[in-house]
């Protein structure tokens, strides 16, 4: 194989070629094609106010929604009805979990005396016809 050197053969030409003196001042015509606006500079620290109040913003409404809900709901009181249809219609519950689940102090409210002659009430029931009824329950 015969050497090859670069330096010996003829040189081939680009056809680019560039004026002279075209990169001294070429940054001094770039500069003068480009718009001159003035660019508006914010600073970091009031971007870090805005995130701030938006992240705070957020957890308030996150806190007040439980507060909100709680406060909203109506509370319903439980009158006698609404316990003894409950009680009733569970098939678990029996007289006697009722009555062993009663205490004295519990009782206090129904020991007045009643204005009724003990006579009367007997008659009553013995005219009723449900006395028998009565016993059984």
């Amino acid at each position: 194989m015969k050497e090859f050197k670069l330096e010996n053969h003829p040189k081939i030409s680009t056809g680019f070629s560039v004026p002279e003196n075209y990169f001294d001042d070429f940054q001094a015509k770039i500069r003068q094609q480009l718009p001159h606006k003035s660019t508006k500079v914010i600073a970091l620290h009031q971007k870090r106010k805005k995130i701030l109040a938006a992240v705070a913003a957020v957890l308030i409404i996150a806190m007040s929604l439980p507060i909100y809900t709680y406060l909203s709901h109506s509370k319903q009181e439980l009158d006698s009805t609404n316990i003894e249809n409950y009680l009733a219609y569970q098939p678990n519950i029996t007289q006697y979990d009722l009555i062993s689940e009663i205490d004295a102090d519990d009782l206090v409210p129904f020991s007045e005396t009643s204005f009724a002659d003990p006579t009367a009430i007997e008659e009553h029931l013995l005219k009723e016809g449900n006395l028998e009824q009565l016993i059984l329950e």
